[in-house]
């Protein structure tokens, strides 16, 4: 399938956050559709699933303004200019949970909803944990919540556990748990 031809594109809102631009398109078929998305901006990002040396899964409590509700997650957040993924996930790590990692493996990138947005997030796991914490950007420090690895099954089903990348960085680092 080859790309359709982008006749026009042209931002029609921006917020400190985001950008919504229209693409006008032309298909090999010749015909002409306009999309609206929201392109890719800013930095690389990481999501971290780490694992102490007690087998437990590192996990944060965190306000998300999207429900207005504090709910359970994986520690996650921007690459500054110049920070490898590596270096974002250790520094995020020390920001967010007061630990940082000795080793740092890449397992893969993910996009959000690629019809729509550009959004990618870059699953990471975390091992050899140590103390090393960091002042975060986050309006008041993150709670650090321990679950263990042998109950991810229930962690993945549980109602407060609902965010989709996290569900999918957890299920793609099982092989490592073990």
């Amino acid at each position: 399938m080859a790309l359709p031809e982008i006749l026009k594109k042209k931002v029609i809102a921006r917020t400190r956050a985001f950008i919504v631009e229209t693409l006008d398109l032309r298909f090999s078929n010749g015909v002409e559709r306009q999309y609206e998305r929201l392109p890719k901006v800013g930095n690389e990002a990481v999501i971290i699933v780490a694992l102490s040396e007690n087998a437990e899964i590192m996990l944060v409590k965190e306000y998300c303004a999207g429900f207005h509700e504090v709910r359970l997650s994986l520690p996650k957040g921007s690459a500054e200019a110049g920070e490898t993924l590596e270096r974002a996930a250790c520094r995020e790590l020390s920001e967010e949970i007061g630990y940082s990692a000795k080793n740092v493996h890449i397992v893969k990138e993910l996009s959000l909803a690629p019809s729509h947005m550009g959004f990618t997030i870059n699953v990471v796991f975390a091992s050899d944990l140590y103390p090393n914490k960091l002042e975060g950007d986050e309006p008041e420090r993150l709670e650090l919540v321990r679950w263990p690895v042998s109950d991810v099954d229930q962690l993945i089903s549980s109602p407060e556990f609902s965010e989709a990348r996290a569900i999918a960085a957890l299920t793609l680092c099982k092989s490592f748990f073990s």
